[in-house]
């Protein structure tokens, strides 16, 4: 069933109110009045439509059932990935969209090979970056949209990831905590955040840094993983190990 994205306070009256974007987009799959779509408010909550027309003949939805969405897991999972080279940071946020991820941060770290230079350029990458969300949160019928972030400072990525109940730092040379283990310990925890680094790895600074502001430094097993594949791993065992998979 097609899914839309649609503001709250674009319903009311029993009826959802499509913008000329959505409208067009009905088109192009070619929706007939009377048949069903759905629509969701961007906080969880998914409104079944009979598609039709306003008196001024414009398309809309009749809103023939409310429920919450089934999409969003009972976990949050914030996903900190490093800066990478090329399209690798679209495919993780496409990816953990998909999987489950109720947020995306990109943050710089030492030996990442690609840089954003300037506030312009990280503004029109967040940007696109939040357009691959909307779109994988409609394809795999997400309640929300996930936000996408660039922290362009490394400390401050660390600072933020280390507020989620359990602070999960995936750091190759780890050989004693695994990641199963540690969400394990705290399966009820309500927020969980995964911590990637760059093709290079993370600097031993940064492992020393994160340790010290809380995060758990654990590992994804004995193989050595690419910076894409990483964050994409360790959102579907959070969600496997919470029973959200």
């Amino acid at each position: 069933m097609a899914r839309f994205f649609i503001s709250a306070s674009n319903m009311f009256g029993g009826i959802a109110y499509l913008t000329s974007a959505e409208r067009d987009h009905i088109k192009v799959l070619r929706l007939r009045q009377g048949e069903t779509f759905t629509v969701c408010d961007g906080s969880g909550n998914d409104y079944t439509c009979r598609l039709d027309k306003t008196e001024e003949g414009d398309l809309c939805g009749r809103i023939i059932k409310t429920e919450p969405s089934v999409g969003e897991p009972t976990v949050n999972v914030a996903v900190f990935a490093a800066l990478a080279k090329g399209d690798k940071n679209e495919t993780v946020i496409q990816k953990c969209v998909e999987l489950g991820a109720r947020e995306i941060n990109i943050f710089p770290s030492a030996r990442c090979v690609s840089r954003i230079n300037g506030q312009a350029a990280a503004a029109k990458k967040t940007e696109r970056w939040q357009k691959i969300s909307l779109e994988a949160a409609k394809q795999s019928g997400r309640g929300i949209i996930p936000q996408v972030r660039y922290i362009e400072d490394f400390n401050i990525a660390v600072a933020m990831a280390a507020n989620a109940e359990l602070p999960l730092f995936l750091y190759e040379n780890e050989d004693k905590l695994s990641i199963h283990d540690a969400i394990m310990d705290k399966k009820d925890a309500k927020s969980i955040s995964v911590f990637t680094g760059p093709e290079g790895g993370f600097d031993e600074s940064e492992v020393k840094l994160a340790v010290e502001k809380g995060m758990l430094s654990v590992t994804l097993g004995p193989r050595i993983l690419r910076c894409e594949t990483a964050p994409m791993c360790a959102v579907t065992a959070a969600m496997l190990l919470t029973g959200n998979l």
